[in-house]
């Protein structure tokens, strides 16, 4: 009989793993839950809103129920493959009042986790894959201990001593038992394992007993820090307390913050890492009057076909940077280490760089190359906005060729552009200034900018870079060559 039981308990709850929702990525953390325990969901409703080292992706789940348990809450990191949430695809069965009595049964909550239903339709890019070689490890104490941990954990999350979450019979009625592992996060723990700190010897004092990070680098703190505060206690007031007291009242807190790098931020480190030790860069400068184009800029905003656009000298850049390309076509390539080939680009997905709420994200047109100047505007208009609400997709930022940074709109003169992995070139646009210059000779006021070419050298020769530079640069101080060049 217990066996016909668990068979039916398993085959009622399905479980939806975070899947693979960019181009490999291997983990995503949870941003936001639009459900809880108890209500009701469709296929195809979202869920919950995840970010990855890309972007910031709402999940839909694939089939119908009842949610019956979130097993992370709001804030945590979660590895692609792992069970997320568990929903009851058969409310009002045989088993309901099993599965809904709070202490009697609690076999739903503490069952090991079913596997995934078979011929499931893929509804995000990379979902459905395969089963991941990490299990979850049964937790040590009584079968009810994994549903307490899970519910304690989520309130933390929430920064309250309980799980923000409304009561669901199957989730927070069984009860926190003695002789459970430690409750912390998974950054947590990974801190204390990097430290080589037991979480049982630490003590916890976050909300509901959840260790922090303070708790695992106070632990981790050599003996003789943390010794002269009972000391202190017992030394009658008038004993004067030595150097040691400054070492006391110096906490790590007081002076310092710690930012978890993850989701976007982290994608930017190991981007900007790989890059630079990977591609051997060479960056060119060139210093250019761009009165004409700012002129240009100033009659576009009046035309009528470009009416419902945003123009600015960007839009006139972008299209001085693809004008050099058609020109010189070798300088849209990449470079395949594992074939040690070079693969030339008969495209361009042109990128340019936007700073987020989340971080720096570069975004791509694709086909830039095949766009008129009024569906360019209206394309970087898009991709502008979009990347300020967060809205990117991970397919967005893929794919790219070469890439505009424009540091200028900053005050910033100019830089050193580091490549976008997988890409040739990257073209940093600084202010535009009013200067002294001589023009014509005489010294006028002019309307100047310093553009930088950063190139991988492997692919791009000093020779082919400075053409590209200089034909950027003929452009923005003659716009009528886009005219004779295009």
């Amino acid at each position: 009989m217990t066996t016909m039981t668990d068979t039916s308990n398993a085959a009622r709850f399905r479980e939806f793993k975070m899947p693979d929702v960019g181009e490999g990525l291997t983990e995503a953390e949870i941003l936001k839950w639009f459900v809880q325990p108890g209500d009701t969901v469709t296929d195809g409703q979202v869920v919950c809103e995840v970010e990855t080292a890309k972007a910031a992706v709402e999940l839909p789940i694939p089939f119908d129920g009842v949610v019956h348990e979130l097993r992370f809450g709001e804030g945590t990191t979660v590895d692609v493959g792992q069970v997320i949430i568990a929903v009851d695809v058969a409310p009002g069965g045989g088993d309901v009042a099993a599965a809904s009595a709070p202490a009697s049964a609690p076999a739903p909550a503490a069952e090991p986790e079913a596997e995934a239903p078979k011929g499931r339709t893929p509804v995000l890019v990379g979902y459905g894959v395969a089963e991941s070689s990490t299990k979850r490890r049964a937790r040590k104490g009584t079968e009810a201990a994994p549903a307490a941990a899970s519910v304690a954990i989520q309130g933390e999350m929430n920064g309250h001593g309980t799980s923000a979450v409304p009561a669901a019979p199957a989730v927070t009625a069984v009860p926190a038992v003695s002789g459970t592992r430690p409750l912390a996060k998974p950054p947590v723990r990974k801190l204390a394992k990097d430290l080589g700190i037991d979480l049982a010897t630490v003590s916890p004092t976050g909300a509901g007993g959840v260790i922090t990070r303070e708790d695992v680098h106070a632990a981790a703190t050599p003996a003789p820090v943390p010794a002269p505060a009972p000391v202190r206690a017992e030394v009658p007031a008038p004993t004067p307390a030595p150097a040691q007291a400054p070492a006391v009242v110096a906490s790590t807190g007081a002076r310092e913050t710690r930012i978890p790098v993850k989701g976007v931020r982290k994608a930017i480190a190991q981007a900007m890492v790989g890059s630079a030790f990977t591609a051997p860069h060479v960056t060119e400068f060139v210093t250019v009057d761009v009165t004409r184009t700012m002129k240009l800029v100033a009659e576009l905003k009046e035309d009528k076909e470009m009416a419902g656009v945003r123009v600015n000298p960007l839009l006139i850049i972008a299209k001085a940077l693809l004008v050099a390309i058609k020109r010189h076509p070798e300088v849209n390539a990449a470079w395949d280490e594992a074939n040690q080939e070079i693969v030339q680009k008969h495209y361009v997905n042109l990128g340019i760089a936007a700073a987020t709420p989340r971080g720096l994200i570069v975004p791509n047109i694709k086909d830039a190359h095949e766009q008129t100047l009024p569906q360019l505007a209206a394309s970087l208009g898009e991709l502008v906005s979009t990347a300020r609400e967060g809205r990117t997709s991970p397919a967005a930022m893929a794919g790219g060729t070469v890439t505009i940074t424009n540091v200028g709109v900053f005050g910033v003169d100019t830089g050193t552009p580091i490549l976008n992995p997988g890409e040739s070139a990257i073209l940093a646009v600084g202010a535009i200034k009013l200067q002294p210059w001589v023009h014509k000779g005489k010294v006028k006021p002019r309307q100047v900018t310093t553009l930088a070419l950063s190139f991988d050298h492997r692919l791009v020769d000093g020779e082919l870079g400075s053409k590209v530079l200089a034909d950027v640069a003929a452009v923005l101080e003659q716009p009528k060559r886009l005219i004779t060049w295009a």
